[in-house]
């Protein structure tokens, strides 16, 4: 590799670095929990971009399915808290109305025979 991919690499590893700096600030910090849902999102992005970076500097492809088995985690991972957050958020429905009574046929009287 030429010096100036050397650089690039570098360049990359210290913005993904840098990232995942302010990522654990933000998780720590996180007001609420879709703040550190988002984090951990971001999280597994980040790890998809450092496996990259490592990829890309030794030259080898066989970080890929590392990476898209880590990406499809993520991705699943999100879906999940945001579903669990959905529900638990979700605002208590009033209490339904007590059902009208059933109306019933009247009962006709019957006459008997001999």
């Amino acid at each position: 590799m030429t010096d100036v991919d050397d650089l690039l690499l570098d360049a990359a590893l210290a913005v993904i670095l840098l990232a995942g700096a302010l990522l654990l600030i933000r998780i720590w910090r996180g007001p609420s929990m879709l703040d550190r849902a988002v984090g951990v999102d971001v999280a597994a992005a980040l790890i998809v971009a450092g496996i990259g970076v490592q990829a890309a500097s030794t030259r080898t492809r066989y970080y890929l399915s590392i990476m898209l088995v880590i990406a499809f985690l993520g991705f699943t991972s999100s879906v999940g808290i945001a579903r669990f957050i959905a529900v638990r958020d979700r605002p208590a429905l009033p209490p339904a109305p007590p059902a009208p009574p059933v109306p019933t046929a009247p009962t006709v009287p019957t006459k008997e025979g001999p």
